[in-house]
């Protein structure tokens, strides 16, 4: 069975340092682009950043402008997990994350081909 498996998520404090995971099983993470999301409450879910498949460009993307120079995402091939790591949190990076592919090879993630999606992580920042 295909699964990708998210964690990591927690209560943090603004300015703090926050790393997810994405396990991924039944497949090799790394033949494919593996893209994380997020939703806020109240608001529609949006893509936060990408990394491309081994056998596409290999590169990543960031789509949120909000996270540019805080956020990045990598990838261990040994572990068949790809990671999420987020620096100088603030409030407005409160959200449920999870991490998705359609099978692709190269980024973006299209979400309505979306065929694989982790179950979700909450990270809350705040006071």
């Amino acid at each position: 069975q295909e699964q990708l498996v998210d964690s990591g998520g927690g209560l943090v404090q603004p300015g703090d340092s926050l790393k997810l995971s994405c396990e991924a099983s039944g497949f090799f993470l790394a033949d494919f682009e593996i893209g994380w999301f997020r939703q806020a409450p109240g608001k529609e879910r949006e893509a936060v950043i990408c990394l491309s498949g081994r056998t596409g460009d290999g590169n990543s993307y960031v789509y949120a402008d909000s996270v540019a120079g805080r956020f990045t995402i990598s990838r261990d091939n040994l572990k068949n997990t790809a990671y999420l790591e987020m620096h100088n949190l603030q409030p407005e990076d409160t959200a449920d994350y999870f991490c998705a592919t359609d099978r692709g090879r190269n980024c973006p993630v299209i979400e309505r081909h979306i065929l694989i999606q982790g179950q979700g992580t909450r990270v809350t920042v705040s006071t």
